[in-house]
Formats: C-alpha cells, structure tokens, sequence
C-alpha cells in the first residue's frame, strides 16, 4: 500500500480529518465533543439555543436544520443526541423523528448516527435481549423513537441504543441511595441497565471511525440486579440497605426486566472503561451534591 493509502486508512480509523457535527451538545454531546477533538476531529456542537460555542438550531423544524446545513456545510459525520426535554409523545415526534427526518435531508453525504434507547425492549422477564431481540416498546414514545432510528438505518446509518446513561455529577440511583430515598422495589430482582457518559462517548466515536453501521447496544458489561446494586452499596459506602417497597410503574423508561447484551459492540472492538456501575460508583459520588 502506498504512503497516501497508509495515511487515508489511519485517517478512518483515527478519525483524522473527520468533521463531526453534534446535534444537542449537552451532557452527552460535550463528552462526545472532547473526546472527538482528542482524536483529531473537526467538531461542530449545535443545541436548541445555542450559545458558548455552539450554534443554535431546532431539530424540530426545518427551516432550522436547513440553515445550521448553512452554516456548517458538508460534514463526515452527523450525531443526533438532542434531548427532548422531558416532553411527551409529541415532542418525540418533533425532536427525534421530526429531527432525524431532517438531517437525513440536508446531510445526505453524512454518516448519521442516531442515540436511542435500550427502553425499546419492553422485555419482563429477564432475559438477555441482543440488537435481534424483539423491540415492541409499550409506550407511543418507545414507538416513535424506533421510527427514528430507521430514519437513520434507511441513510445507511447508525442507531445507538443507550441504556441509563450516568456519569459525573449525575446517577439518580447513587443519589437515592446516599439520601436515603432509595426503595427496593419488590424483590429486587429487576436488572439495572446503565452506561457511564465517557462510555457512551466512546462507543459512539468508535462506530463512526470504525466505518460500522446498523444498530448497537450501548450498555456496561454486567446488568445489575436492583438487590444486587444496592448491596454493593451498602458494602462500598458502610451504609445500610434502602427498606422493600412497591415497583415504580411511572418510571420514565418504562418498568421492563431485562439485561441488555453489549457483544456486538465489544465484537467491534470496543471496551467499556467502566464494566460494571460498581466499578465508577465511588469516583462519581465525589461529584455529586446531595443536598
């Protein structure tokens, strides 16, 4: 291979000369940004109103997207992390599908890359649910977010289903359990599915260097059992175990049961930093205000 060839292959890899463009530049979006700069890199970050760097832009409209194409221009790469702030179906539909319809229009020659949720399999009875489990969400939300993520599949693109992402200064869980508000529902034995937020970033960043495309769980190596997560507290922290109660059916995910499988991802090369919540716990209670 010749010394030009050499260098276009590391520049795949790398992800030198790729020019990324971050749709919602939040707590995610930034992570991913550092991280991409670290590796060479062009990064552009948009949010809804932008501000300290970033440009502003409402995925939801397109007359928006239209300019942010404007000002950006062709990119290598498109991420969509936007939120939808808490809203119900219909900011979904206006942020994540409306959002990706969008992009997908005016970034055609963009590698689009879609970050769902592990939410879409509604699965209750423990299993192992892979990328070719079944995803028949339960709510019109968990509905519309898969209707996104072929948006992106039939652009050739990338969906990242994310499972509960947590991080610095960030994990309702920990939270709970050093205030004492945590509640062991039932017996326990539902499976926690998280991400640390630098995972996330990388697996994202790695997908889209790695040329890959299709879906992938984006998820820590072992699933917890509730009981099991919060004994490990208990034992971490010198604290005592939250008291039995009943199951939250409000949860915003959804009440599934289920361990969410990342081999695809590792299979791609992939490594999370944090394998398992436990592993980061300690790190990420120095961070958090409890008060």
């Amino acid at each position: 291979m010749s010394d030009r060839g050499n260098l276009l292959l590391w520049g795949k890899v790398l992800g030198l000369g790729m020019k990324l463009l971050i749709c919602g530049q939040g707590y995610l979006g930034d992570a991913l940004a550092r991280l991409a700069r670290s590796s060479g890199c062009e990064v552009h970050g948009a949010t809804l109103h932008g501000g300290e760097g970033r440009l502003a832009c409402d995925l939801g409209s397109e007359e928006s997207v239209q300019n942010l194409r404007e000002m950006v221009g062709n990119c290598t790469a498109v991420v969509h992390c936007a939120s939808s702030g808490k809203g119900g179906a219909e900011a979904y539909e206006r942020v994540y599908l409306g959002g990706m319809k969008h992009l997908a229009k005016f970034f055609p020659e963009a590698k689009l890359l879609f970050t769902s949720s592990t939410s879409v399999y509604a699965q209750v009875d423990g299993s192992w649910v892979t990328e070719d489990s079944a995803a028949v969400p339960d709510r019109e939300t968990g509905r519309l977010l898969l209707e996104a993520e072929q948006v992106a599949l039939d652009a050739g693109g990338i969906v990242c289903r994310l499972a509960g992402i947590y991080g610095p200064d960030r994990s309702m869980i920990l939270k709970k359990f050093l205030t004492g508000e945590a509640i062991i529902e039932e017996d326990g034995r539902r499976y926690l599915n998280q991400i640390h937020r630098d995972d996330a970033a990388s697996a994202i960043l790695h997908v889209l260097q790695q040329g890959e495309c299709g879906v992938f769980n984006v998820s820590d190596s072992q699933p917890m059992s509730q009981r099991d997560c919060y004994e490990g507290l208990a034992i971490l922290f010198g604290r005592a175990m939250p008291p039995v109660g009943e199951r939250d059916l409000q949860r915003k995910r959804g009440w599934t049961h289920k361990r969410v499988s990342n081999e695809r991802l590792r299979l791609a090369g992939w490594k999370p930093r944090y394998p398992v919540f436990l592993d980061a716990a300690a790190e990420i209670a120095q961070t958090m205000t409890t008060n």
